[in-house]
Protein backbone atom coordinates (compact mmCIF):
# COMPACT_ATOMS: atom_id res chain seq x y z
CA UNK A 1 0.00 0.00 0.00
CA UNK A 2 1.17 3.63 -0.28
CA UNK A 3 3.20 4.98 2.26
CA UNK A 4 1.65 7.50 3.96
CA UNK A 5 2.75 11.01 5.82
CA UNK A 6 3.36 10.51 9.80
CA UNK A 7 0.54 11.47 11.88
CA UNK A 8 0.40 12.71 15.20
CA UNK A 9 -2.72 11.28 16.41
CA UNK A 10 -4.38 11.11 19.90
CA UNK A 11 -6.69 8.04 21.16
CA UNK A 12 -8.87 9.46 23.30
CA UNK A 13 -9.83 6.56 25.85
CA UNK A 14 -8.11 3.40 26.85
CA UNK A 15 -10.67 0.54 26.83
CA UNK A 16 -10.00 -2.82 24.43
CA UNK A 17 -11.06 -0.60 21.31
CA UNK A 18 -9.07 2.32 21.76
CA UNK A 19 -6.06 0.71 22.58
CA UNK A 20 -5.98 -1.65 19.63
CA UNK A 21 -6.49 1.46 17.26
CA UNK A 22 -3.97 2.96 19.31
CA UNK A 23 -1.81 0.40 18.77
CA UNK A 24 -2.73 -0.23 14.88
CA UNK A 25 -1.94 3.52 14.40
CA UNK A 26 1.60 2.63 15.46
CA UNK A 27 2.31 0.06 13.51
CA UNK A 28 1.54 2.44 10.58
CA UNK A 29 4.14 4.24 11.53
CA UNK A 30 2.54 7.50 13.40
CA UNK A 31 3.24 9.12 16.71
CA UNK A 32 0.50 8.00 19.01
CA UNK A 33 -0.83 9.17 22.59
CA UNK A 34 -3.27 6.85 24.25
CA UNK A 35 -5.37 9.39 26.62
CA UNK A 36 -6.99 7.43 29.78
CA UNK A 37 -8.26 7.76 33.33
CA UNK A 38 -6.96 5.04 35.03
CA UNK A 39 -3.26 5.81 36.37
CA UNK A 40 -2.32 2.36 37.00
CA UNK A 41 -3.23 1.50 33.32
CA UNK A 42 -1.73 4.44 32.00
CA UNK A 43 1.39 3.11 34.20
CA UNK A 44 1.46 -0.27 32.82
CA UNK A 45 1.09 0.74 28.74
CA UNK A 46 4.26 3.06 29.70
CA UNK A 47 6.60 0.59 31.66
CA UNK A 48 5.21 -2.86 30.47
CA UNK A 49 3.96 -1.49 26.92
CA UNK A 50 0.25 -3.83 27.92
CA UNK A 51 -3.45 -2.12 28.87
CA UNK A 52 -3.40 -4.58 32.07
CA UNK A 53 -7.05 -3.98 32.63
CA UNK A 54 -8.58 -4.58 29.13
CA UNK A 55 -5.84 -6.34 27.16
CA UNK A 56 -3.84 -8.27 29.63
CA UNK A 57 -1.33 -10.36 27.95
CA UNK A 58 -1.38 -8.16 24.57
CA UNK A 59 2.05 -6.37 23.72
CA UNK A 60 1.34 -2.85 22.55
CA UNK A 61 3.83 -1.36 19.92
CA UNK A 62 6.13 0.65 21.99
CA UNK A 63 6.05 3.82 20.69
CA UNK A 64 2.70 4.44 22.22
CA UNK A 65 2.90 6.87 24.62
CA UNK A 66 -0.02 6.95 27.42
CA UNK A 67 -1.23 9.56 29.47
CA UNK A 68 -4.05 10.82 31.63
CA UNK A 69 -3.63 14.47 30.96
CA UNK A 70 -6.17 16.17 28.52
CA UNK A 71 -3.22 18.97 27.85
CA UNK A 72 -0.40 17.34 27.64
CA UNK A 73 1.75 17.19 24.21
CA UNK A 74 0.30 14.47 21.54
CA UNK A 75 -3.29 14.79 23.13
CA UNK A 76 -6.45 16.25 22.42
CA UNK A 77 -4.88 19.47 20.79
CA UNK A 78 -3.26 17.23 18.13
CA UNK A 79 -4.27 17.34 14.84
CA UNK A 80 -6.12 14.15 14.36
CA UNK A 81 -7.67 12.20 17.16
CA UNK A 82 -9.29 8.81 17.15
CA UNK A 83 -12.25 9.21 19.80
CA UNK A 84 -12.89 5.88 21.77
CA UNK A 85 -14.95 7.07 24.79
CA UNK A 86 -17.89 5.55 25.20
CA UNK A 87 -21.50 6.82 23.52
CA UNK A 88 -23.11 7.85 26.96
CA UNK A 89 -20.11 9.21 28.10
CA UNK A 90 -18.94 11.06 25.04
CA UNK A 91 -21.08 14.40 25.30
CA UNK A 92 -19.70 15.18 29.06
CA UNK A 93 -16.29 14.52 27.74
CA UNK A 94 -16.92 16.51 24.39
CA UNK A 95 -18.53 19.11 26.91
CA UNK A 96 -15.53 19.32 29.32
CA UNK A 97 -12.33 19.47 26.95
CA UNK A 98 -14.09 21.27 23.32
CA UNK A 99 -11.79 24.58 24.18
CA UNK A 100 -8.68 21.83 23.57
CA UNK A 101 -9.45 20.96 20.26
CA UNK A 102 -7.09 22.44 17.57
CA UNK A 103 -9.00 24.44 14.61
CA UNK A 104 -8.36 21.94 11.46
CA UNK A 105 -8.58 19.07 13.82
CA UNK A 106 -9.55 15.58 12.49
CA UNK A 107 -11.82 13.64 14.38
CA UNK A 108 -12.61 9.50 13.74
CA UNK A 109 -15.10 8.89 16.00
CA UNK A 110 -14.97 4.93 16.77
CA UNK A 111 -17.93 4.56 19.53
CA UNK A 112 -21.09 2.66 18.79
CA UNK A 113 -24.61 3.32 20.78
CA UNK A 114 -27.47 6.43 20.97
CA UNK A 115 -27.70 8.29 23.92
CA UNK A 116 -30.31 7.47 25.63
CA UNK A 117 -31.27 10.59 27.09
CA UNK A 118 -31.44 12.32 23.48
CA UNK A 119 -32.49 9.44 21.28
CA UNK A 120 -28.87 10.69 19.00
CA UNK A 121 -26.13 9.54 17.73
CA UNK A 122 -22.68 10.54 18.38
CA UNK A 123 -22.36 12.59 15.22
CA UNK A 124 -25.86 14.46 16.12
CA UNK A 125 -24.80 15.65 19.18
CA UNK A 126 -21.32 16.28 18.32
CA UNK A 127 -22.58 18.60 15.67
CA UNK A 128 -24.33 20.23 18.50
CA UNK A 129 -21.57 20.88 20.83
CA UNK A 130 -18.50 21.70 18.57
CA UNK A 131 -20.46 22.49 15.24
CA UNK A 132 -17.36 24.42 14.00
CA UNK A 133 -15.77 20.68 13.22
CA UNK A 134 -17.79 19.03 11.24
CA UNK A 135 -16.10 19.13 7.98
CA UNK A 136 -13.21 16.99 9.68
CA UNK A 137 -15.59 14.32 11.92
CA UNK A 138 -16.06 10.51 10.70
CA UNK A 139 -17.62 7.87 12.06
CA UNK A 140 -14.77 4.63 11.76
CA UNK A 141 -17.61 1.35 12.87
CA UNK A 142 -17.73 -2.00 11.57
CA UNK A 143 -17.09 -5.88 12.26
CA UNK A 144 -13.83 -5.68 14.47
CA UNK A 145 -13.05 -7.00 17.85
CA UNK A 146 -9.96 -5.55 19.61
CA UNK A 147 -8.28 -8.43 20.12
CA UNK A 148 -8.58 -9.30 16.56
CA UNK A 149 -6.73 -6.22 15.71
CA UNK A 150 -4.29 -6.48 18.26
CA UNK A 151 -3.22 -9.51 16.57
CA UNK A 152 -3.19 -8.10 13.32
CA UNK A 153 -5.98 -10.66 12.16
CA UNK A 154 -7.78 -9.36 8.90
CA UNK A 155 -10.30 -6.80 9.26
CA UNK A 156 -12.58 -4.33 7.29
CA UNK A 157 -14.26 -1.58 8.61
CA UNK A 158 -16.15 1.88 7.13
CA UNK A 159 -15.01 5.22 7.76
CA UNK A 160 -18.43 7.62 6.81
CA UNK A 161 -18.29 11.03 6.87
CA UNK A 162 -20.53 13.96 5.08
CA UNK A 163 -16.83 15.20 4.20
CA UNK A 164 -15.31 12.95 1.40
CA UNK A 165 -11.69 14.50 2.14
CA UNK A 166 -12.35 13.84 5.24
CA UNK A 167 -13.69 10.18 5.05
CA UNK A 168 -10.73 9.90 2.57
CA UNK A 169 -7.63 11.16 4.85
CA UNK A 170 -8.70 8.60 7.36
CA UNK A 171 -8.77 5.62 4.95
CA UNK A 172 -4.99 6.74 4.27
CA UNK A 173 -3.78 6.93 7.08
CA UNK A 174 -5.65 3.75 8.98
CA UNK A 175 -5.25 0.76 5.88
CA UNK A 176 -2.81 -1.91 5.99
CA UNK A 177 -2.59 -5.43 4.40
CA UNK A 178 -4.61 -6.59 7.65
CA UNK A 179 -6.77 -3.57 8.20
CA UNK A 180 -9.16 -2.58 5.24
CA UNK A 181 -10.89 1.00 5.33
CA UNK A 182 -13.87 1.68 3.09
CA UNK A 183 -15.27 4.89 2.57
CA UNK A 184 -18.57 5.83 2.67
CA UNK A 185 -20.94 9.25 2.88
CA UNK A 186 -23.90 7.61 5.06
CA UNK A 187 -22.92 8.68 8.30
CA UNK A 188 -26.72 8.05 9.87
CA UNK A 189 -26.59 5.02 8.54
CA UNK A 190 -23.38 3.77 9.65
CA UNK A 191 -23.87 4.77 13.38
CA UNK A 192 -27.57 2.98 13.53
CA UNK A 193 -25.74 -0.19 12.50
CA UNK A 194 -22.82 0.04 14.67
CA UNK A 195 -25.48 0.69 17.42
CA UNK A 196 -28.43 -1.18 16.91
CA UNK A 197 -26.93 -4.79 16.18
CA UNK A 198 -25.42 -4.54 19.69
CA UNK A 199 -29.01 -4.81 20.64
CA UNK A 200 -29.61 -7.41 18.75
CA UNK A 201 -26.50 -8.97 19.67
CA UNK A 202 -28.02 -9.03 23.08
CA UNK A 203 -31.05 -11.01 22.00
CA UNK A 204 -28.68 -13.66 19.85
CA UNK A 205 -26.97 -14.52 23.21
CA UNK A 206 -30.48 -14.25 25.22
CA UNK A 207 -31.40 -17.28 22.75
CA UNK A 208 -28.24 -19.33 22.88
CA UNK A 209 -28.12 -19.14 26.45
CA UNK A 210 -31.67 -20.67 25.87
CA UNK A 211 -30.59 -23.38 24.00
CA UNK A 212 -33.22 -22.70 21.23
CA UNK A 213 -31.06 -23.80 18.27
CA UNK A 214 -29.42 -22.41 14.91
CA UNK A 215 -32.53 -22.07 13.00
CA UNK A 216 -33.72 -19.70 15.61
CA UNK A 217 -30.50 -17.78 16.12
CA UNK A 218 -30.42 -17.28 11.95
CA UNK A 219 -33.94 -15.81 12.03
CA UNK A 220 -33.34 -13.77 14.64
CA UNK A 221 -30.45 -12.37 12.76
CA UNK A 222 -32.37 -12.04 9.64
CA UNK A 223 -35.43 -10.25 11.30
CA UNK A 224 -32.77 -7.90 13.36
CA UNK A 225 -31.41 -6.55 10.10
CA UNK A 226 -34.69 -5.94 9.23
CA UNK A 227 -35.77 -3.69 12.34
CA UNK A 228 -32.13 -1.82 11.90
CA UNK A 229 -32.73 -1.43 8.36
CA UNK A 230 -36.54 -0.20 8.70
CA UNK A 231 -35.21 1.81 11.42
CA UNK A 232 -32.63 3.54 9.77
CA UNK A 233 -34.51 4.56 6.71
CA UNK A 234 -37.01 6.22 9.01
CA UNK A 235 -34.60 8.44 10.18
CA UNK A 236 -33.33 9.29 6.63
CA UNK A 237 -29.94 6.60 6.36
CA UNK A 238 -29.61 4.63 3.44
CA UNK A 239 -31.10 1.21 3.14
CA UNK A 240 -28.13 -0.48 1.50
CA UNK A 241 -25.63 0.56 3.71
CA UNK A 242 -27.27 -2.01 6.15
CA UNK A 243 -26.22 -4.87 3.83
CA UNK A 244 -23.27 -3.73 4.20
CA UNK A 245 -19.98 -3.95 6.84
CA UNK A 246 -21.36 -1.12 9.52
CA UNK A 247 -24.44 -3.17 8.98
CA UNK A 248 -24.70 -6.75 7.98
CA UNK A 249 -20.79 -7.17 9.05
CA UNK A 250 -20.97 -5.63 12.24
CA UNK A 251 -24.16 -8.04 13.39
CA UNK A 252 -23.03 -11.21 12.26
CA UNK A 253 -20.12 -10.21 13.97
CA UNK A 254 -21.33 -9.45 17.06
CA UNK A 255 -24.21 -11.76 17.43
CA UNK A 256 -22.12 -14.42 16.62
CA UNK A 257 -18.93 -14.11 17.71
CA UNK A 258 -17.61 -15.51 21.60
CA UNK A 259 -15.50 -12.09 21.49
CA UNK A 260 -18.97 -10.18 21.72
CA UNK A 261 -19.76 -8.61 25.07
CA UNK A 262 -23.45 -7.90 24.35
CA UNK A 263 -23.55 -11.60 22.84
CA UNK A 264 -22.07 -12.61 26.42
CA UNK A 265 -24.39 -10.37 28.18
CA UNK A 266 -27.61 -12.24 26.59
CA UNK A 267 -25.83 -15.38 26.56
CA UNK A 268 -26.00 -14.86 30.78
CA UNK A 269 -29.30 -13.82 30.89
CA UNK A 270 -30.68 -16.47 28.73
CA UNK A 271 -28.97 -18.57 31.41
CA UNK A 272 -30.36 -17.04 34.00
CA UNK A 273 -28.43 -14.71 35.85
CA UNK A 274 -29.32 -11.06 36.66
CA UNK A 275 -28.53 -8.23 34.52
CA UNK A 276 -26.17 -7.17 37.44
CA UNK A 277 -24.82 -10.58 37.83
CA UNK A 278 -24.16 -10.76 33.69
CA UNK A 279 -22.93 -7.29 33.73
CA UNK A 280 -20.19 -7.46 36.42
CA UNK A 281 -18.75 -10.78 35.34
CA UNK A 282 -18.34 -8.86 31.98
CA UNK A 283 -16.46 -6.28 33.76
CA UNK A 284 -16.52 -3.20 30.91
CA UNK A 285 -19.21 -1.15 29.29
CA UNK A 286 -22.19 -3.01 27.25
CA UNK A 287 -23.78 -0.27 24.95
CA UNK A 288 -26.03 -2.17 24.12
CA UNK A 289 -28.14 -2.34 27.10
CA UNK A 290 -28.70 1.81 27.32
CA UNK A 291 -28.72 1.66 23.02
CA UNK A 292 -31.95 -0.82 23.76
CA UNK A 293 -33.70 1.86 25.38
CA UNK A 294 -32.99 4.46 23.23
CA UNK A 295 -33.39 2.71 20.32
CA UNK A 296 -36.76 1.86 21.48
CA UNK A 297 -38.08 5.21 22.60
CA UNK A 298 -36.85 6.25 19.29
CA UNK A 299 -38.70 4.04 17.55
CA UNK A 300 -41.91 4.85 19.03
CA UNK A 301 -41.99 8.58 18.46
CA UNK A 302 -40.87 7.34 14.38
CA UNK A 303 -43.75 4.48 14.71
CA UNK A 304 -41.51 2.19 13.50
CA UNK A 305 -41.84 -1.19 14.70
CA UNK A 306 -38.83 -2.78 16.50
CA UNK A 307 -40.47 -6.12 18.24
CA UNK A 308 -36.94 -7.82 19.22
CA UNK A 309 -35.44 -4.47 20.54
CA UNK A 310 -38.55 -4.25 22.82
CA UNK A 311 -38.57 -7.94 23.79
CA UNK A 312 -34.90 -7.25 24.65
CA UNK A 313 -35.50 -3.99 26.92
CA UNK A 314 -38.84 -6.00 28.27
CA UNK A 315 -36.26 -8.55 29.77
CA UNK A 316 -33.46 -6.08 30.66
CA UNK A 317 -35.61 -4.62 33.23
CA UNK A 318 -37.86 -7.56 34.09
CA UNK A 319 -40.94 -7.23 32.77
CA UNK A 320 -40.47 -10.64 31.14
CA UNK A 321 -38.52 -13.58 31.59
CA UNK A 322 -36.63 -14.62 28.49
CA UNK A 323 -38.26 -17.48 27.66
CA UNK A 324 -41.57 -15.76 27.65
CA UNK A 325 -40.11 -12.99 25.24
CA UNK A 326 -39.41 -15.59 22.68
CA UNK A 327 -42.70 -16.61 22.91
CA UNK A 328 -44.42 -13.64 22.66
CA UNK A 329 -42.02 -12.88 19.61
CA UNK A 330 -43.00 -16.01 17.80
CA UNK A 331 -46.71 -15.69 18.27
CA UNK A 332 -47.01 -11.95 17.02
CA UNK A 333 -49.63 -11.68 14.23
CA UNK A 334 -48.62 -12.91 10.55
CA UNK A 335 -47.40 -10.82 8.19
CA UNK A 336 -46.10 -10.44 4.86
CA UNK A 337 -41.66 -10.69 4.96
Amino acid sequence: MEVQEVQQICVAGGGSWGTALAHHAGLQGHKVTLLLRDKDVCTSINTRHENSRYLQGCKLHPAITATTDPEAPGALGSPVIILAIPCQQQRSYLLQHRHLLSPNVRIANAAKGIELETGLTCSQFFAEIVPDHTDGYAVLTGPSFAREVMDSRPTAVVIASASASTASFFQGILSSSSFRCYTSDDVLGAELGGAVKNVIAIACGICDGLEIGTNGRAALVTRGLAEMSRLGQAMGAKGHTFLGLSGLGDLVLTATGSLSRNRTLGLALGQGKSLQEAGDAIGMVTEGVKTAFAVSRLAQKLACPVPITNAVCDILNGTLSASEAVHQLMNRSLIQE
